[in-house]
């Protein structure tokens, strides 16, 4: 990861609460049909550069990958689902504009199978989640909330997945007031 330097240590991720996690990517299934495949291949570094200039869009951190000669992909780390929701639908942003073009493609009966798009969205909730870096620079999950020393958080795996922030011990502690004249749960 060129300018990123590693740790000599191990760390987990600074994540607390719910985490939003998007993978977006592509396939080309017919490589000759460059003029199909090219456009949508381009798509997306120029909508990470859209997002990397305007922060209050939510896009905490991504990473660009790739499965084979075939299909590449994004990892992207959002602060809420909102604001992905947000990015996704604001009639000002690439992403907007990208999509009205293939849906007008779609009605013209104009897609023929070139490339294929995909998505996935996620909120994993706070104990759901967990990580470990080994001599890493910040990456993935860390990179988007930063990172800690792994004794804040455990040693073990299970131990990390039982962390609980502060706001959410708060909410869970707010969900098990019991409405006026009920007893609370577990009691």
């Amino acid at each position: 990861m060129p300018g990123k330097s590693a740790t000599a240590t191990r760390t987990t991720a600074a994540a607390e609460g719910d985490v939003t996690v998007l993978l977006i990517g592509m396939r080309i299934n017919r490589f000759w049909a460059v003029h199909h495949w090219l456009p949508v291949f381009l798509a997306m570094p120029r909508m990470l550069r859209e997002l990397a200039k305007d922060p209050e869009r939510g896009l905490l951190s991504h990473v660009l990958l790739t499965a084979s000669p075939r299909t590449y992909y994004v990892v992207q780390y959002w602060e809420s689902k909102e604001k992905l929701y947000k990015y996704a639908h604001s009639p000002d942003m690439f992403h907007h504009r990208a999509w009205a073009v293939i849906n007008r493609k779609e009605r013209k009966g104009k897609v023929r199978g070139h490339v294929g798009l995909w998505h996935e969205a996620y909120v994993v909730p706070e104990g759901s989640y967990e990580s470990i870096y080994a001599d890493m620079p910040a990456f993935g999950l860390a990179a988007a909330h930063g990172q800690v020393p792994l004794e804040r958080r455990g040693k073990r795996a299970r131990d990390r997945f039982a962390y609980r922030s502060d706001n959410a011990a708060g909410e869970r502690a707010e969900k098990r007031v019991a409405a006026p004249g009920k007893a609370p749960d577990g009691v």
